[in-house]
């Protein structure tokens, strides 16, 4: 297919028509009125990865966090116990020291956390308290703990204060039966601490359980992932395992580019990942499961565009504070599969003009520019670089490089893609420091043949229900 009979069939293409679904997401304003402003980071973000794990006493917490530790052998990584900050008793609260509510959140000195978590992910070491059970005070040696890749925070309190749940890159609850709970307790104070079986049933009536249906239960709904049975669910924790690492990877990344941003991911995105990366999925659920993916990869995008300060008078005759939306804003496409993230973008930008890019590949890495067709005042405009993959890097430089050569700030550039390799990652970002990567998830790498892996194969026959042989002649994976 030559350079002219492509152009020709460019400009009688039809459209492709499907649906997604909505996510609002504004970025903070601005304090001064009617100043624009954008997201971006004012500095690299550096900080540890902080895995909160909460749930009920004896709920098996300490045994997910241990195999969590176990199975990141190859990461630094080390356990902050909320046990460890337990208030010291008073004299008076030791007289009547089974009266003492040890399950309340006024039990725990939050603010000696807060300021342990901040040295720590601020790089610095620090001693970690060790809390005596028999004199109900920090009167022993403490524990020194060095900064790490991984944090992981324990404890049956920790989603209880909205400020020690935002120190979180991940929230798991270990979910296990109220008998069960009860029978560990039951063995380990009797066996552990001494106690008589009576003690321990009174505490557990007087303040365990309440404690637990007040302040605990409640936090559930906190949680990114809930674990049923704690340490005896190895397939769970194997699963979290997995995420985790997924997740470590893309962390380690944008602290390198204040410029990346990956979606936050739940299990609902890991499932439609799961069911668009399957070779077996037809491709109505392909295609059904790659929109929805591509709406949130939209809107995330739209939230990273300046905006200024607007005030409207609503139906009730009140004046409500919000934003106004960039006005000057477009689209581009990397013909084939950057085709497919349009309508997304339509359906979040009424009107919007969207231009197109085509660029075929020679061989592995070189790129050749075939055609073009931008709105004529995309320099005054800011551009939504829309193509599903980023895998070299190669063909997203060209694009971006000709939207530059065309009067395009690169500052006003935002490239949204489904999945990006970290090599294409490293390519753009060094070429490009002030564009803006949008992305759902960062892959393993590339193989020997230029493809991303895991990766999902060639987004644009999958989505279009093409045959690969012509078309991969003419359009080059990003």
């Amino acid at each position: 297919m030559d350079s002219k009979s492509v152009v020709e069939l460019l400009e009688t293409s039809s459209e492709v028509h499907f649906s997604g679904f909505h996510l609002d997401g504004l970025e903070p304003r601005n304090s001064e009125v009617g100043q624009p402003t954008t997201s971006e980071s004012e500095s690299v973000y550096k900080q540890p990865f902080v895995i909160g794990v909460a749930g009920g006493a004896a709920s098996g917490k300490t045994s997910v966090c241990d195999m969590i530790i176990e199975q990141l052998h190859d990461q630094r990584v080390v356990l902050v116990n909320q046990d460890s900050f337990y208030h010291n008793l008073t004299e008076e609260e030791l007289e009547r020291v089974h009266e003492y509510n040890f399950d309340h959140p006024d039990a725990f000195d939050t603010e000696k956390l807060l300021c342990t978590m901040d040295k720590l992910k601020h790089g610095q070491a620090v001693d970690i308290p060790n809390y005596d059970f028999k004199s109900y005070k920090n009167n022993v040696l403490p524990r020194r703990v060095n900064p790490s890749d991984v944090i992981i925070l324990e404890g049956i309190l920790l989603f209880h204060d909205p400020r020690v749940r935002d120190l979180m890159n991940m929230k798991i609850f270990v979910d296990t039966d109220a008998d069960v709970r009860l029978a560990r307790r039951i063995r380990r104070d009797t066996v552990e601490k001494g106690r008589d079986i009576g003690s321990v049933l009174d505490q557990y009536s007087k303040f365990v359980k309440p404690a637990f249906d007040d302040f605990i239960l409640p936090t559930k709904k906190y949680a990114d992932i809930i674990i049923p049975r704690g340490g005896d669910n190895h397939v769970a924790i194997d699963l979290i395992v997995q995420h985790i690492r997924t997740k470590l990877g893309q962390h380690d990344l944008c602290k390198i580019y204040p410029n990346l941003y990956v979606i936050h991911s739940t299990f609902q995105i890991r499932g439609m990942h799961t069911l668009i990366r399957d070779a077996k999925t037809t491709k109505h659920d392909f295609v059904f499961y790659s929109d929805r993916l591509i709406r949130l990869v939209v809107e995330h995008g739209l939230g990273h565009l300046p905006f200024t300060e607007k005030q409207v008078i609503t139906p009730t005759g009140s004046v409500y504070t919000g934003v106004d939306f960039c006005k000057r804003l477009c689209g581009v496409s990397v013909i084939r599969s950057g085709e497919s993230m349009e309508n997304a973008l339509r359906a979040c930008c009424k009107g919007i003009k969207i231009g197109k890019i085509l660029i075929h590949r020679e061989g592995d890495n070189g790129q050749q520019l075939i055609y073009e067709k931008l709105p004529k005042d995309i320099s005054e405009r800011h551009v939504l670089l829309l193509d599903p993959i980023l895998g070299t890097g190669n063909s997203a430089v060209q694009a971006i490089s000709l939207l530059i050569r065309k009067g395009v700030p690169e500052s006003n550039i935002i490239f949204l893609n489904l999945i990006s390799a970290p090599q294409g990652i490293h390519v753009v970002c060094k070429s490009f420091p002030r564009i803006k990567i949008v992305t759902s998830e960062i892959e393993i790498g590339l193989n020997d043949d230029f493809r991303v892996i895991p990766g999902m194969g060639e987004f644009g026959d999958r989505y279009f229900g093409t045959d690969d042989d012509e078309e991969q002649q003419v359009v080059a994976p990003l």
